[in-house]
């Protein structure tokens, strides 16, 4: 299957440059191309695209809007069958990047990434995971934490009472950073069971991948940030 991708960059020279490792793998197409924002949402309305790599800061349309313009509704639930959104930073630790998280990107990469890591991120989130281990986006959402909004309620509850008491244990634990296998060892599941829980919390969470549990988990009161395990 081909993965087609959009790359959305005011800067040419780097999109020429992405243009030209991309296009040498056998199962990536680069479809279309923008200089911003609003040119991006310009394209989508007549190119269909699985992947979008989106820098944060350009004219007229920061990553950051058309992130959220691309993955949400107006009402805030996940766009079914929307484009995935990596988001391109030059730092690290990049509150552009953050709220693009919070807008529905399915994680961040560095302009200076390594080939191969940006065709394997490509490849990762165009079968539904998040390229950002969730360990990082906690670093994120820790750095940030001022910016999220403090519960009324009881931490957690709306959220958690949608879950079964198994499911509400992974959740937990995805949100702390663990990956499948440690949460495997660490409830006694095969790694396939745990897949199959991460699975059911994300459809019932209308959450489209674990970058946006570990996000919800902070926003719900659930995990404090600096918090460690």
């Amino acid at each position: 299957m081909t993965i087609r991708v959009m790359l959305v960059d005011d800067q040419e020279l780097l999109r020429t440059g992405f243009r030209m490792i991309l296009q040498s793998q056998g199962d990536i197409e680069i479809v279309a191309e923008a200089g911003d924002g609003a040119r991006a949402l310009e394209e989508l309305r007549h190119t269909q695209v699985d992947v979008i790599l989106m820098d944060v800061r350009m004219p007229r349309l920061d990553g950051v809007q058309t992130t959220r313009r691309i993955c949400l509704a107006e009402d805030g639930s996940p766009v079914p069958d929307a484009p995935h959104v990596l988001i391109l930073t030059t730092f690290d630790l990049d509150e552009y990047a953050f709220a693009a998280l919070k807008a529905g990107a399915s994680g961040f990469l560095l302009k200076d990434v390594p080939p191969t890591e940006l065709v394997a991120a490509i490849r990762a989130v165009h079968g539904g995971d998040a390229v950002v281990a969730p360990t990082t986006t906690r670093r994120m959402i820790d750095r940030f934490a001022e910016v999220l909004p403090t519960p009324q309620s009881a931490p957690g509850s709306d959220v958690l009472g949608r879950l079964t008491e198994r499911e509400r244990e992974v959740f937990l634990l995805v949100a702390q950073g663990l990956s499948n296998g440690e949460i495997a060892a660490r409830l006694v599941l095969s790694e396939a069971t745990v897949k199959t829980h991460v699975g059911r919390i994300l459809a019932k969470l209308g959450l489209r991948d674990r970058v946006q549990a570990v996000v919800l988990a902070y926003e719900a009161g659930l995990i404090r940030a600096g918090a460690t395990d």
